[in-house]
């Protein structure tokens, strides 16, 4: 069973998440000079915000000039765009940082704008997957209220997107069920590379999909369950009471 961390509020949620961060990317720079690490939007940014950006001593515990941040999924829109997971990025942590004196930010990888609206995915995905690192540290995941990660989305229609055969490390999404319609996402490949993956849900709209991930038996129809069973020695979840509510789920407490 993968751990499930459960917290009564976003506050305490965040302030584990951000410990559980640190304790990562920690071991990465033992590893190495560098913090590989890739995130999603929605929002996990606000918990990224909350944890490591508005919290003085955490703050001072990233070491923010060595973290190399990459994008689970974007969608295929400006960079300034409403829907862009840069852009929510830039707003809920880049831009606060550089109000914080002496903070010098991460290096970010953003899609190519230039290639936006040119009919030119599959060319935008190949370029974005050539930036990536041979392996992550970590991997921040959300989950959606139908299962799906990352832009790894449930049903026929994108189960091209889940090919355990494939070795592409970025594909194009296309057709999403969410607007906008086109989107480059991570593969399994990618997800497999990681040393540590960890899903951020909270709300009582979780608590119905969460039940098919999270119970014995998994319904691995749904990206999300299936990541967590396919890398369960390297999945956590950070979760919120309520998302869990009545769930024979047992509650973790994350220990740092």
């Amino acid at each position: 069973m993968v751990p499930v961390y459960t917290h009564d509020d976003s506050a305490a949620l965040s302030r584990d998440l951000a410990l559980y961060i640190l304790a990562q990317q920690d071991q990465a720079l033992q590893r190495g000079d560098r913090f590989n690490i890739a995130v999603s939007g929605g929002s996990l940014l606000k918990a990224l915000r909350a944890g490591l950006v508005d919290d003085a001593e955490l703050r001072a515990r990233a070491n923010w000039a060595r973290w190399h941040v990459f994008f689970c999924d974007e969608r295929i829109v400006p960079l300034e765009h409403a829907d862009s997971n840069y852009g929510a990025f830039k707003a809920q942590v880049l831009d606060p940082l550089l109000q914080h004196d002496g903070v010098l930010g991460p290096t970010c990888y953003a899609i190519n704008e230039s290639l936006v609206g040119l009919g030119e995915n599959d060319r935008l995905a190949a370029e974005y997957e050539s930036l990536l690192p041979a392996q992550f540290d970590l991997i921040l995941l959300g989950c959606g209220p139908d299962g799906h990660t990352c832009s790894l989305f449930p049903g026929d229609t994108h189960s091209y997107l889940l090919d355990p055969h494939t070795e592409r490390r970025v594909a194009w999404c296309h057709s999403s069920p969410k607007p906008p319609a086109d989107r480059i996402t991570f593969t399994l490949p990618t997800l497999a590379s990681a040393h540590a993956l960890c899903f951020v849900a909270e709300g009582a709209s979780k608590q119905p999909v969460l039940q098919r991930i999270l119970q014995s038996s998994p319904d691995i129809s749904l990206p999300a369950a299936l990541v967590t069973d396919r890398f369960a020695q390297r999945v956590s979840w950070f979760v919120d009471r309520s998302a869990v509510h009545d769930l024979s789920v047992p509650a973790a407490t994350y220990h740092h």
